[in-house]
């Protein structure tokens, strides 16, 4: 697949062809689903806790009797029928973490990828070179590709000042490529990469890591 390469100016500069391997792949609904799941879920905490009804401070005597009283029988002041009692069926700690094997998860990641080579929200990008951590700056390269949606900004490693020029606009975040992960390729609409981001992907989740991957593996 071919796709024009642009200047920060928005002029284009040449074209590039995209991995088939990589940027080629059938979409696999199922898959991208439970990798989303997955990752979503290994982010939670599950540090989430209540008292159960041992755990609360306070006389385990009975408040009433049992009969002849007109009263309801709730037993001690602990009782999860009580204002200030334990709670009968709440949260506590747990692992949230799922697993998944790694060929899926590349294999979703390459699904996503190919989703937006398809539907043009891919813009490849020569080469970022800010002069300073200038927001206006990051904006004005921003409005020249025509970019006016989410946009997740690629590059081939971190670039403090890039980071720092995009950080206070609105639905605008910037990402190693090797970071790249399919949360938050489904979050963001647009995808800006450089062409050296996209040869990092290519060597990180092409045909040539996966033949050696198997062949390591066999």
């Amino acid at each position: 697949m071919k796709v024009d390469v642009y200047t920060t100016q928005g002029e284009k500069s040449g074209s590039i062809e995209l991995a088939e391997s990589v940027f080629g792949v059938p979409f696999n609904e199922a898959l991208v689903h439970q990798a989303m799941v997955r990752q979503l879920a290994n982010r939670r905490q599950g540090t989430a806790d209540s008292l159960r009804r041992g755990e609360v401070n306070g006389s385990t005597r009975k408040l009433s009797a049992q009969k002849h009283t007109g009263r309801a029988r709730r037993g001690d002041r602990r009782s999860p029928l009580l204002k200030g009692g334990g709670v009968a069926f709440g949260p506590h700690p747990r692992s949230y973490r799922q697993d998944m094997p790694k060929k899926m998860r590349r294999l979703a990641l390459r699904c996503v990828l190919s989703a937006k080579a398809r539907d043009g929200e891919i813009k490849i990008l020569d080469k970022i070179e800010l002069s300073g951590p200038r927001t206006q700056e990051m904006l004005g390269i921003l409005i020249a590709l025509g970019v006016d949606t989410s946009t997740l900004i690629a590059t081939v490693e971190a670039d403090g000042n890039m980071l720092i020029s995009a950080r206070n606009l609105e639905d605008v975040k910037t990402i190693p490529a090797n970071l790249l992960n399919v949360a938050d390729l489904l979050s963001y609409k647009a995808l800006i990469m450089t062409k050296d981001a996209v040869h990092k992907v290519e060597e990180l989740w092409g045909q040539k890591s996966v033949k050696k991957a198997t062949a390591s593996g066999s």
